[in-house]
């Protein structure tokens, strides 16, 4: 029997790749994606981002296309 509350709460949740560009800081260190907040059924296999090594501070996720952006 499928869960009665799995769709409760669903406002709480980002859609994977709503937004294709992300800018962050090195606060932000260490990037992985999907970022916390994407809802587990819409996400792919957690994955690190060596961003601070990008000579342009900008890396592309290989899963899901998104683009982030290290803000200095």
């Amino acid at each position: 029997m499928p869960n009665p509350r799995t769709a409760e709460h669903q406002n709480q949740y980002q859609t994977a790749n709503a937004q294709t560009r992300v800018e962050l800081s090195r606060a932000d260190l260490p990037l992985h994606c999907p970022q916390p907040g994407t809802a587990l059924w819409a996400s792919h296999p957690r994955v690190f981002i060596p961003i601070e090594d990008a000579k342009d501070g900008s890396m592309i996720c290989p899963y899901c296309g998104t683009q982030y952006v290290l803000k200095d």
